[in-house]
This record gives C-alpha cells, structure tokens and sequence, in this order.
C-alpha cells in the first residue's frame, strides 16, 4: 500500500492498470489495496468514461513521502531527494523496509508513546504513564517491544530506566503526522 500511495504521490491520478503496469503487482491485490485504502480516506476516485482514476486525497500521505525522501537523502548520502520539490520514486527496497519498520509501531498506543519520547525526550515509565494516560503494564510491555525493535533505547540511572526515542522512519513518520495536526486550523478534520 505504501508503493501504491508513493506512486500516486509522484505520478498524480492513475488507473488501477497504470499502478499494476508500473509496481509489478497483480491486479487483484491493487485493486483490494486501493479499495481499502479508499475506505479510509486516504485515496479518492475520479470516473472518467467507463476508467476509474485514483489519487491521494489531501496532503497528508504525500506530507510522509517528503519525509521519507528526506531521511532517505541523509541516509544514504543522495542529495537529490533533498532538493524542495522532489517526487521521485525511492528504491522498492527502502519503500519494503519503511512499511515493514511502519507495522511494528503502528498501534495507537504505541503511536502515543513515541509521540511522547518525540516530544519530551528522555522519560521513565512513570512520566510516560502520566504523560499519556496509560496503564502501568501497558506501557512497560510496550516499551519492552520497542526496545527489542530499535524504536527506543534505555539506560539505567540508579533505580530508574529512562526511555528515548531513536532517529528512524518511526520518529520521522510522527514528526511528519504531528506537522500535518499542527498544520490544520480545523482539528477535528484530522
């Protein structure tokens, strides 16, 4: 789905044909993408004869792959993908990567303590309880999960463990998603 929103992002409106030509995928599994994708507002169509087109519905999606263009640039030392304005596709393995690394913290409770370490750096359980209003156990259980996926490293001072967040596609995506709400005069549009 990633690879779908991506190439809408650089090529603009497209047939379900067009994406499958260009991504390699069966159509059957583009179409089910799009379809839920759709679902979820993050595409719209446009008819035009008996041809359904999509494209990216606002800004949001397309805000991420500005991001991920970006970290991608500074990763690798390819400074095009710096450059203001850029739509390019990037390497089907980063894309891979990026919406593997995407599904490891993609629960909303985990979305909230990493937006909390993003905003307030270096925290111990107990303020990161307090700061999101979570359960105790929940969140030592999710920060053990993050920390075995390289989401946040824990150093120990004296009888505390202090959580923060590392440089990656996890903090560079709620950068960008906590960029899009601040962005936005109308909240509940979000």
């Amino acid at each position: 789905r990633l690879r779908i929103l991506e190439y809408l992002d650089v090529n603009g409106q497209a047939s379900v044909s067009a994406i499958t030509k260009a991504l390699g995928a069966e159509q059957a599994i583009v179409s089910q993408s799009l379809k839920k994708m759709r679902e979820n507002s993050l595409v719209k169509t446009t008819r035009r004869g008996i041809f359904i087109y999509y494209d990216i519905c606002e800004e949001y999606p397309a805000s991420i792959f500005v991001c991920l263009r970006k970290l991608y640039a500074y990763m690798t030392d390819c400074f095009f993908f710096l450059q203001d304005g850029v739509k390019a596709v990037l390497p089907a393995d980063y894309t891979m990567m990026t919406a593997n690394r995407m599904k490891l913290f993609a629960h909303y409770d985990k979305m909230r303590i990493l937006e909390w370490l993003t905003l307030n750096g270096r925290q111990n359980v107990t303020e990161i309880v307090n700061g999101t209003g979570l359960e105790q156990l929940k969140v030592s259980q999710f920060l053990k999960k993050l920390r075995d996926d390289g989401f946040v490293t824990a150093d120990k001072l004296g009888r505390f463990v202090f959580y923060n967040i590392t440089d990656g596609v996890h903090k560079t995506c709620i950068q960008c998603i906590h960029k899009r709400y601040d962005s936005l005069t109308d909240k509940s549009c979000f």
